[in-house]
């Protein structure tokens, strides 16, 4: 009866530190463990015609290392583009104003992030700032459905162009043979001929 208790008290051990485990990879699978971003953090914003599936803490790096954070997404109903709003951290500030922000994606099938590239002015973004220079997400359906209409528009080109007539051939090889056999003709009357002579 004893060693049941302790087996059972084992089992429910093993259960509890199951779940907490769960816990903290779904906190590190979710981002939430780390997305804590200071106070004196600044705000940069973006748009994207087509975000894809970035979601909201997605990293910001700049050069492989990450620098901040998606803080939010929204739709513009006037330009009907997506603004996103990144927090970057405070040691972070001197990302110069014609920085390219792209929309990238860790891994083949991995979680997209925005991944800034550096310019060369020497003025630098502040709070509230917009990266004018901007390239939205790839998205894989589009390029596979762009790769299989470009095939079939290519198959039905070859399908539709022209071929050479076949009468026209057979009256270009009909000349051919009677030029041949006008030529023999003549080759035998000269040859006739310089026997007569002879």
């Amino acid at each position: 009866m004893q060693q049941s208790k302790v087996l059972e008290t084992w089992v429910g051990l093993f259960v509890v530190l199951g779940i907490v485990s769960l816990f903290f990879l779904a906190m590190k699978v979710s981002n939430l463990a780390d997305l804590h971003v200071k106070d004196d953090s600044y705000r940069l914003f973006a748009r994207f015609q087509n975000v894809g599936s970035l979601r909201e803490r997605a990293p910001v790096s700049m050069a492989g290392v990450r620098i901040g954070r998606v803080s939010s997404i929204r739709f513009d109903n006037k330009t009907y583009d997506a603004v996103v709003e990144m927090r970057i951290e405070p040691q972070f500030n001197t990302i110069p104003t014609d920085t390219t922000a792209n929309i990238l994606t860790a891994g083949l099938l991995g979680e997209q992030y925005i991944g800034l590239s550096a310019g060369a002015e020497e003025a630098y973004f502040k709070d509230g700032d917009e990266i004018e220079l901007s390239q939205s997400a790839l998205v894989l359906e589009e390029v596979i459905s762009r790769f299989l209409f470009n095939k079939a528009e290519g198959g039905s080109e070859k399908k539709d162009s022209p071929q050479s007539n076949p009468s026209e051939d057979d009256h270009s090889e009909h000349k051919t043979k009677g030029a041949s056999v006008k030529d023999e003709v003549v080759t035998n009357a000269d040859h006739k001929k310089k026997s007569g002579a002879r």
